[in-house]
């Protein structure tokens, strides 16, 4: 019999990222396009299309692939549709896996990017052996998938775990792009890093290498490497945002009992710069229940594997379900 793979796509807000992946979860290629390069929902699904039909012929993998996992921003799991997702540019129900059905004539199943990535981290992650635990994507905005007694929780409809709109500064907060004020993705995201750069800047005439750059220019990126370099304004940045996140944090933990927070995308590669205001936040706020219980990890797998991964086991439930 010949070898059998599958096509995992992570849908981000800024690219997407399309592997070919095998049986034993290895990763045989991978290839990525801008996602909100489109205007129309349909071109993008082309250009997906066109980009997975380059990286299979290249693997010479044409007659192999058994299904598409993906996950997405507002994916739901249930109806296969994108549900008006905050940090993409198309709005309304997108019928994403029947438009990826229709395209590849290949069974698809899709979940919200941040449970693929949880599924990706306990196949082959962090999360190996864990039954419980709340993975924390910290890309564009901030996702998360709840793993519970080994399942992902996905909740009535679909749409469990928006933990990234769980509301943290109610009066006077940030608009977030979902409509609402003082979101924690508003906060605690590379797009959120950057807004307090932009604040802090503004209230505060202390010397920092940040003011080298365009203030509408500043990136996380920037304010890490200030940060490394010992800027003091840099290293506030982050301890205001690991303050907000740890909080949050011991606010989940009330309702899930987790045996870890594994956070897991670009802003994570801040290390402790990050995680040890999260973890001082956390235990200063948590139930004494939970108190110096709950580990926060980062996650084990290359950037681009473990959301790809995660949609990668959804690709290969659609094949057999087929």
């Amino acid at each position: 019999m010949n070898k059998q793979y599958v096509l995992g796509i992570d849908i981000g807000g800024t690219n997407t990222v399309i592997g070919v992946v095998d049986a034993r979860g290895n990763v045989m290629g991978v290839t990525s396009i801008k996602t909100q390069k489109q205007a129309c929902f349909s071109d993008y699904i082309d250009d997906i299309y066109e980009e997975s039909q380059k990286l299979i012929e290249s693997l010479n993998v044409s007659d192999s692939i058994q299904g598409i996992g993906v996950g997405a921003p507002n994916a739901n799991y249930y109806s296969g549709t994108i549900e008006n997702a905050a940090n993409l540019r198309w709005k309304g129900s997108l019928p994403l896996s029947q438009l990826l059905y229709d395209k590849f004539g290949l069974p698809v199943a899709c979940t919200n990017d941040a449970n693929a990535a949880a599924i990706g981290e306990m196949t082959y992650g962090a999360a190996r052996g864990m039954k419980n635990f709340v993975m924390i994507t910290l890309g564009t905005g901030l996702g998360s998938g709840i793993v519970a007694n080994g399942q992902v929780l996905y909740g009535s409809d679909g749409f469990a775990g928006e933990l990234g709109h769980i509301i943290v500064k109610r009066n006077n907060g940030r608009l977030c792009g979902c409509g609402r004020i003082g979101c924690l993705e508003c906060y605690c995201s590379a797009t959120g890093v950057a807004r307090t750069a932009r604040e802090f800047l503004d209230r505060d005439e202390s010397p920092s290498m940040l003011r080298k750059i365009p203030v509408d220019e500043i990136t996380s990126k920037d304010v890490y490497d200030a940060a490394v370099n010992g800027d003091s304004i840099a290293k506030e940045i982050f301890d205001y945002t690991g303050r907000i996140l740890g909080e949050a944090f011991a606010d989940f933990a009330v309702f899930s009992s987790p045996e870890a927070f594994i956070i897991f995308g670009g802003l994570a590669k801040a290390g402790n710069l990050l995680i040890e205001p999260i973890k001082e936040a956390m235990e200063k706020n948590i139930l004494f229940l939970w108190r110096n219980k709950i580990k926060i990890l980062r996650s084990e797998l290359k950037d681009t594997d473990a959301a790809v991964l995660g949609a990668s086991a959804l690709g290969w439930e659609a094949g057999n379900q087929n």
